[in-house]
């Protein structure tokens, strides 16, 4: 059975999942407008050595949407959930986009809950015009204009190598409740400051990986958060954009491989 045909299981509290592996638990968390199959790539090559659990955030895939009203704070409290009904045990949590800024937040209140925890393609204290550019977007998504060629256009180069994923994360944004996608935006327009100031409470390993070529998930904050953590490290993929995942995946996998052999320090 390949990942594309598992089934999708559901949660006590309405967040579906797929899942494959065995070991070590591994959670992932995908960007806002997609769903767990954004996480194919990795899901195949880490379901070998650990349990993969790739989760459809609120409102996404078939999980049950938050209020319309929802914050990255929120998100963090469904999260805490989720592993809760999941019930094994202290998890690997890797993010992506929003998915990162929901890693981070669970890695800060529930430390107990975290193994390890890897930020790909975060954001950390946009800068003024960055911040307004976003919420703008945010505020124009909220009244209906859904325009979905613009992350397009952001997230992937016009290289021949990058548009096999651009049309499958095309057909993910496509599917999306607009709804619940301008929930999530807005939270995640307006998350990047909700815990940037509170890195050095994530005492697990960490690691912060994004694309060179990504302006808005740029290195100097992959750099800045690690540099803020007590045991974080920076990888930084050469020539790849937001959905490095999708474009980049073996040099994703083997960062991640490499995330989750690290040792836990002591607490």
């Amino acid at each position: 059975m390949t990942w594309k045909t598992l089934p999708r299981y559901e949660t006590a509290s309405g967040a579906a999942y797929q899942v494959c592996g065995d070991g070590e638990s591994v959670v992932l968390l995908h960007g806002v407008g997609l769903r767990a199959e954004a996480w194919a790539p990795q899901t195949t090559a880490l379901s070998s050595r650990w349990r993969v659990y790739a989760v459809d955030l609120p409102g996404h895939g078939q999980s049950r949407p938050l209020s319309p009203r929802a914050e990255l704070s929120d998100y963090v409290c469904w999260l805490r959930d989720v592993l809760a009904d999941l019930d094994v045990g202290p998890v690997n949590i890797a993010g992506h986009s929003m998915g990162a800024l929901i890693s981070l937040g669970i890695a800060v209140e529930e430390p107990a809950m975290i193994r390890r925890m890897a930020m790909l393609n975060g954001v950390y204290k946009r800068s003024a015009e960055a911040s307004k550019a976003v919420r703008d977007r945010a505020t124009q998504i909220r009244c209906g204009n859904m325009n979905i060629q613009q992350p397009l256009d952001r997230w992937f180069t016009d290289m021949v190598a990058d548009q096999t994923a651009r049309v499958q994360t095309e057909k993910m944004l496509a599917g999306v409740d607009p709804s619940a996608y301008a929930t999530a935006y807005n939270a995640f327009a307006r998350g990047d400051q909700t815990y940037a100031d509170r890195l050095s409470e994530v005492r697990c390993p960490a690691l912060f990986l994004t694309g060179d070529g990504d302006l808005n998930s740029t290195g100097e904050m992959a750099q800045q958060m690690a540099a803020a953590v007590p045991d974080g490290v920076t990888e930084i993929i050469e020539g790849h954009r937001h959905m490095v995942g999708l474009t980049a995946p073996e040099a994703v996998n083997n960062a991640l491989i490499t995330w989750l052999g690290r040792e836990q320090r002591a607490r």
